[in-house]
């Protein structure tokens, strides 16, 4: 048996503020901290050892991992990827969610959030949230880097490099460090839900998803801190 686990970051300050963050790098919150702790302490408590890390370009999924590695007194190299990142949220970037419901209505705001293939405007590349304008993201190809992005688009781009990168390793134990709709993806594809499904489903910030594999198929998986997932919707 092998285990692959999916941990989204800790709290991050625009988290806190309901802003849409996407590709924007903002660190994490002293909540967001507690969160990666915790993460660490209950995959210590499942007595695994993590044989290969991997986390977006994005600090919050890199310090969510670093503090969940000083839990495990395990500081392997881990293997950072900017398909991993967060979707991009075009023009919305930086704008408030609450304010933007009041502006556009509940129903549309949601659809930009959770619908497949819906892409808000794209932002602007003049704008100072624009990745080009970014200097964590100076190594990825100008021409990679999206103004805007849809679910679907964020699928493409994460599960090309999970499928490329990853799958081919999972009879070693691997932990995933990322964000909300990037991890939806991958469990889209992990557990083949449909577009539908996939509108509907919460990725809790730092709460690890431990997939047990045999023989590299899923045979059970469950969220750790199972009292913050009792709502969710459970695969």
């Amino acid at each position: 048996m092998s285990y692959l686990i999916l941990v989204r970051h800790g709290q991050s300050v625009w988290n806190l503020e309901k802003k849409f963050t996407g590709w924007v790098d903002v660190d994490l919150t002293e909540n967001g901290k507690s969160e990666a702790k915790k993460a660490g302490q209950l995959i210590k408590q499942k007595e695994i050892e993590i044989n290969l890390y991997y986390s977006s370009f994005q600090l919050r999924a890199k310090n969510t991992l670093k503090i969940i590695q000083k839990e495990l007194s395990d500081f392997k190299d881990a293997k950072s990827a900017w398909e991993l990142n967060e979707r991009h949220y075009g023009a919305l970037t930086g704008l408030n969610k609450d304010e933007m419901k009041k502006k556009l209505g509940e129903e549309k705001v949601h659809q930009f959030r959770r619908s497949w293939d819906l892409r808000p405007d794209p932002l602007d590349k003049k704008n100072p949230y624009h990745p080009q304008n970014i200097q964590t993201y100076k190594e990825i190809p100008v021409e990679k880097i999206p103004d805007t992005e849809s679910l679907k688009d964020t699928y493409e781009r994460v599960i090309k490099y999970y499928s490329e990168e990853i799958e081919n390793k999972t009879s070693e134990n691997i932990l995933i460090s990322a964000h909300g709709n990037s991890i939806r993806a991958l469990c889209k594809y992990l557990f083949n839900l449909d577009n539908n499904e996939i509108s509907k489903l919460e990725i809790p910030t730092g709460n690890p998803l431990l997939i047990e594999l045999e023989n590299k198929k899923i045979s059970n998986c469950k969220y750790l801190d199972q009292e913050r997932a009792k709502d969710l919707l459970v695969f």
